[in-house]
């Protein structure tokens, strides 16, 4: 018989814990893919974050280290600049880099930290429950906004891709989403470009993916990914926002 897919090496066999529908698993995937390529996984640290991926260490087979809520970054310099032979990855989702860890990512970048940031965006705090979270798109309900997003009480939502890209330490910023074969092929792509950035001590590099959460947006899997296409796309437009190596959108 020929087998069509393997598991990468990269990835353990435990099964995840995710919601059904949630994007986290195609993620992992693709990041185990890529340090499979790279063939990286003996000299690989990942540095996991507080929420929905806080079991992260449990499905890479490449080393892995927990951060507090919001220091992924600082954990992750620090590994970097101690072994700045291995190759550095955090993985954070938007309440851990976009919300009590903005000050740590924007230094980060600032500073051109030689490390990756594989961010997931789904407008929405996941493990603790669904409250409103940095990237909540106006209008949209959460557990703390029962009648919508109020930009006139909670200001209005962060765009991490585009305020990076203003700063010179950044290498990459790009923005990607996994609704589709199409875009899961753009996504490991924008991946793979920044570890190999990464190796080539090129700076800071993140890759933005818009995510689904189905269980707290109270949604089905088809239909979040529908609301993903309708909603959160256009306000959370897919692109390369900064790329060093082959100029600047």
């Amino acid at each position: 018989m020929t087998v069509k897919g393997e598991r990468p090496h990269a990835l353990t066999k435990a099964p995840f814990h995710y919601c059904p529908g949630c994007t986290h698993g195609i993620v992992h995937r693709l990041v185990a893919e890529v340090i499979d390529e790279l063939g990286i996984e003996g000299k690989t640290v990942g540095v996991a974050s507080v929420g929905c991926s806080v079991f992260t260490y449990n499905y890479f087979n490449c080393d892995m280290v927990q951060a507090p809520h919001g220091r992924a970054p600082a954990v992750a310099t620090g590994v970097k600049r101690a072994r700045p032979e291995n190759v550095v990855f955090t993985y954070q989702g938007d309440g851990d880099l976009a919300a009590i860890g903005m000050g740590e990512t924007v230094h980060a970048a600032a500073r051109g930290e030689n490390i990756v940031a594989i961010f997931i965006n789904n407008a929405i705090y996941g493990m603790t429950g669904g409250q409103m979270a940095p990237t909540t798109l106006p209008g949209q309900v959460t557990q703390t906004t029962p009648y919508g997003r109020d930009v006139k009480t909670a200001g209005n939502p962060i765009r991490v891709c585009e305020l990076l890209s203003s700063l010179d330490g950044v290498a990459l910023a790009e923005r990607v989403t996994v609704d589709s074969v199409k875009n899961v092929r753009v996504a490991k792509k924008a991946i793979k470009k920044a570890f190999e950035y990464q190796i080539a001590g090129k700076g800071y590099c993140i890759v933005e993916v818009v995510s689904t959460c189905p269980t707290n947006w109270g949604m089905s899997p088809a239909d979040a990914i529908q609301w993903l296409r309708d909603n959160m796309l256009p306000y959370y437009p897919l692109g390369v926002y900064k790329d060093v190596g082959e100029g600047e959108q």
